[in-house]
């Protein structure tokens, strides 16, 4: 499917891995220049040359996203070179597991800036560009907001505010005809993912367990499959779609686990 993405450029954090891999490859697949921002240089810099050899348009700059003053940097060095940015995917973060019982004050906050804090950076400081292009942000959320997980309240609470953030600025930017959504993960097969599996005591029995409560197929969702729904939540075929939260999870989150 053609999504007209060609010239324009979009923005991804935690582009490097995972999630975000997968969106940098399916944006720069349909024509779009891609710009990931990451912590790690070398990972950084091993996707977008691999990317570049095949002829896709992908460029990165390194910054540390908790760090307020590297998210600022960041995006003031891709407006040197980028000056019109036509979309932002919000995605770096990670499942920290600082929960409520052996939490403290100082681990929720550091986890809410590697989990939320930057999505609001990121957006505030690239929003004078993507006025002038009537760009479109999606924000990558995790279905932790809605079902809870146990032992990751601050996970849960930036998911949740990922949510509320996506309806806030699909209202704040209509007026700049900025539409704003989010995809919702549930369980996705990412390098992050396979690490935690492999703690498990029978790691593939554990990943069997897991796959067989996801209705649609009894498997998890991949990578590509989240990035194609951020391709089209990005593009003009959803030019009437803002304010939602669109759940990629093979009915994970919403449908009964009772099917068999």
């Amino acid at each position: 499917m053609d999504l007209k993405l060609g010239d324009k450029v979009f923005v991804v954090s935690g582009g490097a891995k995972g999630i975000g891999e997968g969106i940098v490859r399916v944006l720069a697949a349909e024509g779009a220049t891609v710009v990931l921002i990451g912590r790690n240089e070398t990972d950084n810099k091993k996707l977008a040359d691999e990317l570049v050899q095949h002829g896709r348009a992908v460029d990165f700059v390194t910054a540390e996203l908790s760090d307020p003053l590297d998210c600022d940097t960041a995006v003031k060095d891709i407006l040197k070179k980028y000056p019109l940015v036509h979309g932002l995917v919000n995605n770096a973060g990670v499942n920290d597991g600082i929960n409520l019982e052996d939490g403290d004050y100082e681990s929720f906050i550091s986890s809410l800036n590697k989990n939320l804090t930057h999505y609001y950076l990121l957006a505030h400081h690239l929003l004078p560009s993507l006025k002038k292009t009537k760009g479109s942000i999606v924000n990558i959320g995790s279905k932790v907001a809605e079902t809870g997980q146990g032992g990751t309240s601050a996970y849960a609470a930036a998911n949740g505010g990922r949510n509320a953030l996506t309806r806030e600025w699909a209202v704040e930017l209509l007026k700049y005809n900025i539409r704003v959504n989010a995809v919702i993960v549930a369980e996705c097969y990412t390098p992050l993912y396979e690490k935690w599996i492999s703690t498990q005591p029978d790691p593939a029995a554990a990943l069997k367990a897991i796959a067989d409560k996801i209705p649609l197929g009894k498997r998890m969702t991949t990578a590509e499959e989240i990035a194609n729904a951020v391709a089209f939540l990005l593009s003009e075929a959803s030019s009437h779609t803002t304010g939602q939260l669109l759940h990629v999870d093979g009915g994970y989150t919403h449908l009964d686990r009772a099917i068999s």
